[in-house]
């Protein structure tokens, strides 16, 4: 899905969260030269918070409050700046189905390689 794409955009908060998770990880060194080196394919760019995407944020943090159904903050963050550029996010976590007029996929560990 992602090999299809003209442009992939990644959002600064998912990069905190990749550098969490190779702090975490076995492999830190590794994983970050494999993704800095993702991250300078020409067709790849960091999508930034700004004040649009602030605005953005509030709908769908307060519906998913008010439906009882909240999603991780960091997810919300995501979630404003996809809707907020109008892209289709390509995710593994099946928590953005609960996100209202959210263009997204979600991934399952065998759908990888399709």
């Amino acid at each position: 899905m992602i090999a299809q794409a003209d442009i992939v955009f990644v959002p600064v908060i998912t990069l905190g969260e990749l550098e969490g998770g190779f702090e975490l990880g076995s492999r830190q060194k590794a994983n970050r030269i494999a993704f800095g080196e993702f991250l300078d394919e020409p067709f790849v760019s960091v999508l930034e918070l700004t004040s649009s995407v602030a605005r953005r944020y509030g709908r769908p943090f307060a519906a998913l409050r008010r439906a009882g159904t909240p999603i991780p903050i960091n997810d919300v963050w995501i979630a404003a700046t996809a809707l907020d550029c109008g892209g289709h996010l390509v995710t593994f976590d099946g928590d953005y189905r609960r996100v209202e007029s959210l263009d997204c996929s979600i991934l399952s560990v065998d759908t990888v390689g399709d």
